[in-house]
This record gives C-alpha cells, sequence and structure tokens, in this order.
C-alpha cells in the first residue's frame, strides 16, 4: 500500500463510538471488532477523500506523540487489516461517496 491512498469505510457494517474506542461489526459475518483510541482516530477520519498520510499528519501525529514514519506503517497496518474484513475500502484515487463500492479497491 502506498502513502497515497484513499480509504472510506464500508456500507456493510455497523459501528458504535464507546468511550475512545469504537465497535465495528461485519454485516457479512457479524465478526466483531475493537478499535483502540488511535484505530478509531483514524477510522473516524476515514472519509474517502482524504489521503491516508494527511490522516495521520494532521490527525494522529497532531494528537499522539509518535513520528510520522512509525504512524504511518502503523496505520497501513491497520487500514490493511480492516479492507481484508471488508470494513474499509481502499483505493490509490479518492472515493465519491455514491460510486465508493465500484470505485474502491482492496
Amino acid at each position: 500500500m502506498n502513502t497515497s491512498c484513499y480509504v472510506v469505510r464500508s456500507n456493510a457494517i455497523a459501528a458504535r463510538a464507546l468511550g475512545d474506542e469504537t465497535m465495528v461489526m461485519s454485516a457479512t459475518n457479524s465478526t466483531l471488532f475493537t478499535l483502540n483510541e488511535v484505530a478509531t482516530t483514524i477510522w473516524e477520519a476515514a472519509d474517502g477523500v482524504t489521503p491516508l498520510d494527511e490522516i495521520i499528519t494532521n490527525k494522529i501525529c497532531a494528537q499522539y506523540e509518535v513520528e510520522q514514519d512509525a504512524a504511518l506503517k502503523d496505520a497501513q497496518a491497520l487500514i490493511e487489516e480492516l479492507a481484508v474484513h471488508g470494513l474499509v475500502l481502499v483505493s490509490d484515487a479518492p472515493i465519491a461517496k455514491a460510486g465508493r463500492a465500484s470505485k474502491a479497491s482492496a
């Protein structure tokens, strides 16, 4: 995954914020995931139009004491894992809301 990827939350999920964490359930197989505070920040910022590296710079590095390279590497691993489970869609171009499923690729 390159640093100029775009991420959007899937429509096939149910999510609920619980304090600083987020519980996400896959609608396809009812698997439940718990996102910690940092992962929740990335999850909430995953709008399909903001590049992942910008989310890391403006949200993660601005809020937490972490180096850009380390944060980006961890975020890429998180996004890859979420994509494998169908919780997010990933693309190398911005993902339009109306057509995000047809334009995204994991």
